[in-house]
Parts: structure tokens; sequence; C-alpha cells
């Protein structure tokens, strides 16, 4: 292949398109003699292009042809690599995600032919089959080679996807299965004379136990023995203990093959300190004396598969009743907590945040939180026994022990993380359980899992998601304060005494215990019907509130609700009857102060979290006017109108509020919204809509206390900036213009001085101090800014604009809508609106300019000193300011020929330019998750503190708390800070090319 010099070949950039990261590298192997017959054929480029690593298949496809004896060899692989698909895809799939399997072919260049057989028993092979595989091994080197020829067929089905992670999981166990027998048969072929002294079972443990092994790991086992008929019992356990070694060091030890995977037997009584083999009796006295709860635990896995399966079944038959009695003992909850604690304290500290398998939110949380439910629940539910994580948990769903949307969730996490460790291992075939840090490493692991949009961003995003969701719901279902209850069973403890209470809030987190248990005794104490309902609750909403960043408070809002509405028996029966409604309250009152503020003062807004989800759901528009305009109709006047009104718009903002809070912390009925930026347009929308009806409330009882039915000169208000954008949030004020256009016969001045009474007298309604929020009126982007008349006729707005309209007043226009008053005013206003803002010529390079220089102006001047710009989400690089002005800038220059840009919303902006081809995918990607971000991070500032904020709140309670509702565990703010800034240095970056760049 050549092309001329300096110029990049096609063939080069083909593999570029092809996912190639070293192209020359890649077109010197195609130019190679081994692929000279096929290195042209668009078959072969394709399915390289759709492995894990194209870079490394091809390699791996070079150094197997190389390794072929002759000619002949090479080209019967090459025919049928081309020829036939499934092998095509086996084959490749396998040399771009699996480095050791690529060396192994090399070595054992006629083991492709394994793979080339497609038929309906090679796609699930069972333990049978892998035996017939390994049944020519002789010796310890021919078992690792014919151990790994079968590997290479289930790493195969695994990448094409045939398999999905618990069917390949399963199929490894079984393999281990099978290489276990083999390798117990080459022992016993060894020293026949030790084999018929005793009989000798494997029981395996752990994940081969359970079915479901990785591709590398310890393969964990217990050893039983007993004499043949006649033969001396101690002799008997020494040959067995002789055959067990054997068996563990052809497994475990280094050949010129490799090894295959030890062989751990330290979960025997007393351990290591403990003998190899024991007798069935001997373990049975063990474990009804000395074990400890973690051995019962482990056992949950026990599963004969090699040696004398008889005796194996007795082993599994006389200690099944002892793991079903491990509840009962005492401390038993404490004690698994504890363990699992441990674990997570042990994890060097530079390896917890890489950590898959051990550290929070890894497969071992998901594994312990299953197994302790499993033994608390499965003494007398038989279907919660099996062994299988994702069987065992799908059981504790069906069973109710687990709520559905909880465990689906869960299991689709578990799924993830256990495909990801599979993809890690298979690479070189090591024990590990670390994500790599290497982008090469990141990029061929997220391509194996489907993500080849920016694979490497890609999967630390959905690996972190699923660790979030798990962590979140390991806490929950590990730490769930009723199962100290269930698992004691005694009468009475299901109620909370002082001592435990105390001890529970210790070990939740709760800062300032002697306080909440003074809470507790006023919530619990007492024979009323109240505080039996409460003693019945408590337990839960421990729990809940712990899973918050402020456990302290929500206790304490708690009982601040309860002293209110406690004697109220609507109340109770909620708390005692609708699940849902408890959680969601547990949610509102710990979340931060602005929930809890809205509800304390009108606690029976609480109603709303037990009505399903048509409570929490967000009311519309017309529906919010209609209930607003008919209260004022029925009020004795202005005051009492509005009054009514703002209280409306309270219980409505803290129904937003909850909806919000639930959404990103979930429950049980209702999970975490994956789409924040869904969150975020329902908050604005909700508060944008519950302030255009507010405003509308308010316009009908002024003018209807004033004037009556028809006021002199008709009035409608313009909604701008955030509000006009459907983009409030909760602390925001309401941006308008005021316009009015008098009636015929009356005079312009009456008019005018009618409208400016109107507004004056709004504006005192909403701000007068009351229980209710104010809601802050600003006029400051109309003409003239603040120097100008607050009310202006429709002429007086178009002769303005006509004369005197600066670029900045055309800009703030872009968000102009009607939300108030009079319709058909609205209507011919945004229609006087629309050249300037559309322009039909677009901007010219001077007004462009003027924009630029009025941005880089608000950089520098607006910032609050002593502020961190990187962190100020609205007008720090990155934020809100630059993605907003960057989307307005196309629009000014675009929208009088794009049609979906003139829309006065962000977000729906920004994609009508990317439909448009004004700017890529990626770019709007990118803008659109920092607006996203920023959005979520001031409406997280406005719950958490109950006042409005552009930066993360400095005090570390509310910054874990903004960090919990942007779904980041504890002690991981860090975390959210980092992401923020490195989401806002992207967008800088495409803000300052797309908005200062080229023309």
């Amino acid at each position: 292949m050549t092309s001329v010099p300096g110029r990049r070949s096609s063939t080069f950039t083909r593999l570029l398109r092809h996912g190639f990261t070293d192209p020359s590298a890649a077109e010197r192997l195609l130019d190679s003699p081994e692929l000279s017959a096929v290195r042209d054929d668009p078959v072969l480029l394709e399915a390289l292009g759709g492995t894990a690593d194209p870079d490394l298949a091809l390699l791996g496809l070079v150094r197997l042809l190389e390794a072929q004896t002759g000619a002949t060899g090479r080209q019967e692989l090459l025919d049928t690599l081309i020829s036939a698909k499934p092998l095509r895809d086996r084959l490749l799939g396998v040399l771009g995600a699996s480095e050791a399997l690529a060396d192994h072919l090399a070595r054992h260049a006629d083991d492709w032919q394994a793979l080339v057989t497609y038929e309906a028993r090679d796609l699930h092979p069972g333990v049978t089959e892998f035996e017939h595989g390994l049944a020519e091994a002789t010796d310890t080197v021919s078992l690792r080679v014919a151990y790994r020829r079968c590997l290479l067929s289930i790493a195969a089905r695994d990448v094409c996807g045939t398999t999905e992670v618990s069917e390949t999981a399963a199929e490894l166990a079984d393999l281990a299965t099978a290489t276990l027998r083999a390798a117990l048969a080459l022992a016993e072929a060894a020293v026949p004379e030790d084999a018929a002294l005793c009989r000798l079972a494997v029981i395996a443990m752990g994940k081969c136990g359970g079915h479901e092994l990785n591709y590398v790991s310890d393969v964990d086992v217990i050893f039983v023995g007993e004499a043949v008929n006649g033969a001396d019992e101690d002799k008997a356990l020494r040959a067995a203990a002789r055959l067990a070694a054997h068996m563990m060091r052809i497994c475990s030890a280094n050949t010129v093959e490799g090894t295959i995977w030890p062989v751990d037997a330290n979960l025997r009584p007393e351990g290591r300190n403990g003998p190899l083999v024991r007798t069935l009796a001997s373990h049975r006295a063990y474990y009804q004396r000395w074990a400890k709860t973690w051995e019962f635990q482990a056992l949950l896995k026990a599963r004969p598969v090699a040696g004398d399966l008889a005796l194996g079944e007795e082993y599994v038959a006389a200690l099944r009743p002892l793991v079903w009695q491990a509840a009962e003992r005492e401390n038993f909850v404490a004690d698994v907590q504890k363990m699992r604690r441990r674990v997570i304290d042990n994890i060097p500290t530079a390896e917890v945040d890489r950590q898959l398998k051990l550290g929070p939110g890894g497969l071992r949380d998901v594994e312990f939180a299953v197994q302790m439910l499993q033994l608390v629940h499965g003494r007398a539910d038989t279907s919660l026994r099996s062994g299988t994580t994702l069987d065992a948990l799908g059981a504790l769903a069906t069973g109710g022990y687990v709520g559905r949307a909880d465990a689906a969730q869960l299991d689709h996490a578990y799924r993830f993380l256990r495909s990801l460790e599979h993809r890690i291992q298979l690479f070189r075939l090591r024990r590990t359980h670390l994500v790599p840090e290497d982008d090469a490493d990141l990029r061929r692991i997220g391509r194996s899992l489907g993500l080849r949009t920016d694979p490497v961003a890609s999967l630390t995003r959905e690996w972190r998601r699923h660790a979030t969701v798990v962590r979140r719901l390991h806490e929950k279902l590990f730490y769930r304060p009723l199962l100290d209850a269930v698992a004691q069973l005694a009468p009475g403890e299901a109620r909370l005494s002082a001592a435990a209470a105390r001890e529970r809030l210790v070990a939740l987190g709760y800062a300032d215990p002697a306080a909440a248990l003074r809470h507790l005794e006023a919530l619990a104490s007492g024979v009323t019907r109240k505080a039996a309902i409460q003693r019945t609750l408590l337990p839960v909403l421990l729990g809940w509130f712990a899973e918050s960043a402020d456990p302290d408070a929500g206790l304490l809002n708690f009982r601040k609700v309860s002293d209110a509405l406690g004697k109220t028996p609507w109340y109770l029966r909620l708390l005692r009857d609708e699940g849902a409604a408890a959680e969601n309250l547990a949610r509102v009152l710990s979340a931060g102060r602005l929930a809890p503020d809205l509800l304390l003062r009108a606690p029976e807004a609480v109603a709303l979290l037990g009505d399903g989800e048509a409570g929490l759901r967000p009311r519309t528009r017309a529906h919010l006017e209609q209930e607003i305009l008919a209260a004022v109709r029925r009020a004795e006047g202005a005051a009492q109108a509005v009054d009514v009104a703002r209280g409306i718009r309270r219980r409505e903002m803290f129904r937003t509020a909850a909806t919000d809070i639930i959404g990103s912390y979930g429950t049980e009925s209702q999970p975490v919204e994956a789409d924040q930026g869904a969150l975020v347009d329902l908050v604005g929308a909700a508060v944008s809509d519950l302030t255009a009806a507010t405003l509308a409330g308010t316009l009908r009882a002024v003018v209807r206390e004033g004037w009556g039915d028809t006021l002199p000169t008709r009035f409608a208000i313009i909604g701008m900036g955030r509000f006009g954008g459907h983009e409030l949030s909760y602390g925001s004020d309401a941006d308008v213009l005021f316009v009015h256009e008098p009636r015929d016969g009356v005079d312009e001045r009456e008019a005018a001085d009618t409208a400016g009474k109107v507004v004056a007298e709004m504006r005192r309604l909403l701000q007068t101090p009351s229980a209710d929020p104010p809601l802050l009126i600003d006029a400051g982007l109309r003409p003239e800014g603040r120097s100008g008349p607050l009310v202006r006729t429709l002429g007086s707005y178009e002769a303005y604009y006509r004369r005197w309209s600066l670029v900045w007043e055309r800009h703030a226009l872009l968000r102009a809508e009607h939300v108030a008053g009079d319709e058909e005013l609205g209507r011919r206003f945004v229609e006087l609106i629309d050249p300037l803002r559309y322009p039909p010529a677009g901007l010219g390079e001077d007004d462009v300019r003027e924009i630029r220089r009025l941005k880089a102006r608000m950089e520098s001047e607006r910032l609050p000193r002593g502020t961190d710009p990187k962190l100020h989400v609205k007008l720090g690089p990155g934020g809100l300011s630059d993605v907003e002005w960057t989307v307005q800038l196309i629009q000014l220059r675009y929208a009088a020929h794009e049609p979906g840009l003139r829309t006065t919303r962000t977000r729906e902006a920004l994609a009508a330019a990317h439909a448009a081809g004004l700017i890529s995918a990626d770019d709007a990607g990118i803008l659109d998750e920092a607006w996203v971000l920023a959005t979520g991070v001031r409406n997280a500032v406005m719950l958490v503190r109950g006042r409005a904020g552009d930066t993360f709140p400095a005090d570390p309670r509310d910054l874990a708390a903004v960090g919990r509702y942007l779904g980041y565990g504890a002690g991981h703010a860090g975390d959210m800070l980092d992401v923020y800034r490195r989401t806002a240095r992207r967008a800088r970056g495409v803000m300052e090319e797309l908005f200062y760049g080229g023309s």
C-alpha cells in the first residue's frame, strides 16, 4: 500500500474510522504477508472495527496466522474467517478483548478450531460438556491447555453477547467444577493407595459454590473426608489430606503453561490453623459449638462439586439447619454489619475509589445485603435459599422482602459491575478487582460493553452511576432498622427501647444522639394511638433519615410535623397505611431547609405525599389558574385573595420541592430519576407555571377590587429571563415586562396611571410579610432599564424598539413570553418583538462584537468578590451564563431561518441548533450537561439552605447535602466538586470556540 508522501492514505483514514488508535501500526500489520490475501477485504476491516480493541485484535490475528504450520493452515484459517461470520465474530472478539487468550492461541495454533462449531449444544455447555473437553488431560500442563481451550469458548460467547453475564458466570463455575474433578482424578491416579483408603468430598464455596464465578478468582473449597469401610479413620484422613493438597497444587502450581487459579481452603473450620480435611461429624460439632456468624454466612453458597458427591450432599444436609438458625444468634445483624465495615476499612486508601468488588457501592455490598436478608428471612421461606446472588435477589423481591423497584435496580447494577469485572480480568487473565486508570484499558473495556461513543467517559459515568445506586440501596437494605426486630422475633422487640435507640442513632450517623433521643422519647412514649403508630414507624424512619446528609434535622422536623398533626385522624392513617407516604415524608424532612419550612407553615400539605404519583405530580398552569381564580372570586378583597393565592403557591412549591427531592433520593416505590435533565426541566416548568398562575390571580384580584370586572386599559404581563424560558428555580425573582393598551375612549394618561397603580399594588401584595414566601417582581429588563417607565403601551414599545433599542435589549427579548393578563395584547407584543429577536438578516459584525463585549464585561464586573470563579454556577467559566449566551447568540444569528430556534427555552434551542447542523452533537452534549448540572446545583443549594445561591455551600454538612441531592454518597463531596469543575471546564472550551471564536 503506497500513498503520496505527506498525505494520509485512504486506508489510514478508514482505520481511524473503524476505531484503530494506531493506524500506522495497523497498516503495517495489514501489509504483512500473512494477510496479503485479505488485507483489502471490507468484511475483515469491519469485523476488526467491531471488537473491543481493533489494534489488539489485528495483532493477535497476525500472530495466530504466523503460528500456523504452513500455507495450508493459514489459508484454511483465512477462508473460514472470511466466510463464516460466527467464527469471525468469536475469534476476533476474543483477540480484541484478551491479550492472554491471544497468547494462548499463538502457542497452540490449532485451538482456534474450538470456536468453529456453532450448534445449539455449544451455546450453553454444562459440567458434562466441560468434562469432555478436559478428558484428554493427563498432567498439569495438558490440563491447563485444555482448560484454556474451554475458556476460549466461554469468552467468545461472552464478548459476542451470546450469553449474558449470569450465564457466563455459571459456565465459569461449571468449568471450575469439571477442572476440580479432573485435578482430583489426576491426584488419585498418582497415589491410588490413598484413594482406596478414604471417601473425599470437595465442597465449593464462595462464587464457585454460588454458580457465579469470575474469569480469574480463588476457588474456595472445604474438604470432607470419611474412612472407607474397615479402614482406620486417622490413616484415612491423612490420605484424604494428601489427596486434597495434591489436587490444590495441580490447580494452583505455576507451569510452562502458567496456572489455572488458586484453590483456597481457608473457609474451613479454624481457617489456616485447622486440619485441611475433617469428618462430617467433626464439621457438625465445630459449627454447633464454635462457628462465628460469618462462617454461617459463607455456608449459604456451599455446594458439592467433586469427589464423593453423596458424602458432599450429606455434609450440606447436616449443616443446612444450622445455617438458617444463624439469625437467632445474639447480635447477628450487628456482627454482619461490622464484618462489612471491616472489609471496607481494610482496603488500601489508594484503591478505595477503584475497588470494584470490596469498595463502597461495589459487588460485595450487593452480596452482603442479599445474604443478610436471606439469613434473616430464609428460616421460614425456603424459596430464599439459593446460593446465587441474582437468583436470591429475585426471590427476595418475589417474596416482598425487597421492593421490586429496588431489586430491579440492584439486579441491573450488579450485572453491570460483574460485566465490568469480567472484562477487566479477561484481558490478561489476572485476578484483580481494580478498575484500571489507563485510558487505553478503559477504552477497551468501555467498547467491549457496548459504549462506543466516548467510551472512557461513558464507562466512568456508568460505573459511578451504578456504584451510587448500589451504595444507596445497599445501605437501605443492609442497615434496614427493622432487621434487628425481625431477627430476634421476641415479643415487644419491635418497640424501640431507649438503650437500643441510642446505639442505633450512633450507628446511623446522628451528630447529636442525645438530642435525637429526646425527640424519640417524645414521639414514642405514652399509650396513645399516636405513640403506638410512631413506635412502629420509628425504626424505619431512622434508617431513612440516616440516608440523608442531616438525619438530625429529619428527626427534629418529623417531631414538629407530628406535634402539629399528631391528633389529626387522617395523618395517623396516612403514616400507618401508606408506606410510600412515610418514606416520602422522611426524604422531604431530611433533605434540607426549604421543603420542611414550606411544610411546617401548613403541615396539612403532608397529605400530598400519600396521594400516589398524582399527589407528587406538579399541576398544570391551567389547573393552577383555575384554582387561584376561583379563590379570588370567593375572597372579600384583594388582600385576602392574594393571601389565598400565596398560600396555594406555597403548597404547590412544596409539592414541586417534594417531587424534586424524592426524584433525587429515590424511594421503595419510586427509583432515582436517572435523567437529571428531566428533573431540572420539571422544576423549571413547575415553578414558572406556578409563578404565572400566581401573577394571573393577583392581577385579577387587584383589578376586581379597584375597577370591577374591566380595567380601563388592556393589561398583559410578559415573562422575561428564566421566567419566560420556563426555567425558574425555587428562589428566582420573576423578571417581567408590563404592557398595556387603553380601551376605546379612555384617555392615555388615565390608562397609564391605572396600569401603574395595578403594578404597584400587585408588587405590594405579593411582597407583604406573611407566613408565605414573597414573590418578587423585577422589571429591570424593560426599555431604558430602571430609568425607564415601569409600564408602557404597546405603541410606546414599538416606537422605542424601532428607534432606540440596543443589542442587549434584543438579546433579552429572546426569553420574552406572555404569561398573564390580556392574551390578545400579549400575542401582539410577541409579534412586535419577533423581528427584533429573530432578525431576518441575522446579526451584523458590530452587533456580534457588542454582545461579546457585554459578556466579557459581565464576567469581569458581576462576579462577587472572594468567590472562586470555577465554582460559581451562574457567572463562572462553563456556568449557566456561558451556555445561555452561546445558545442565544446562535438564536440571534439564525432563528429567522431556523424555526426550531424560536423558543425561549435553553435546552430546546440547543437541541434545535444541533438538529440544524449549527453545532456538533459532542458540543451540544457538553453544553447541555453543564447547563443541567449548574441548574441542579442551584436547585440543590436552595433546597438545602432555604435561600438562593450560585455557589457551593461552605458548610460541610450543607455541602454534603447538596452532594446527596446530586447522587454523591457520604464523604464524596470532593468528587462532586471535581466533576463540576471538569464539566464546566469542558463547557467553557466549547463556549470560547462557539461564542468568541470564528465568525
